[in-house]
């Protein structure tokens, strides 16, 4: 099951500066080797509400490779030209299961709320 890792990044200026700039030329290499892609990387159309600044958004064949990608001495090594030079919220989140409908999702939901609220009868 794939991982996708979804960064808010904003970029004081708009204009990554030098150690921006480093890091964008190192991480590719870093990712490589877990597996990891780029799937999208730039301005959002906003739909509702406020997204300043942009979107990275990046696959890993699971949960596993990304944390092992995250961790490693490599990217550790250039994580504070990011962290540094940038504000970016990154989450985690897995794809999901083939058979998934959000209908099924809400009959689930609803099923939970009838059982807890019989369990209290």
């Amino acid at each position: 099951m794939s991982t996708y890792l979804i960064n808010h990044l904003r970029i004081p200026g708009g204009i990554p500066n030098e150690e921006g700039l480093s890091y964008l030329e190192q991480v590719e290499a870093t990712v490589q080797s877990y597996g990891g892609k780029w799937l999208a990387n730039g301005e959002a159309d906003v739909l509702e509400g406020a997204w300043p600044g942009l979107v990275v958004l990046m696959e890993f064949p699971d949960r596993a490779a990304v944390d092992a990608w995250y961790n490693s001495p490599e990217y550790q090594a250039i994580l504070p030209l990011r962290t540094n030079n940038s504000i970016a919220d990154i989450v985690l989140i897995d794809s999901l299961p083939e058979d998934y409908t959000v209908r099924g999702f809400a009959q689930q939901v609803r099923a939970a709320i009838q059982a807890a609220s019989a369990s209290q009868d």
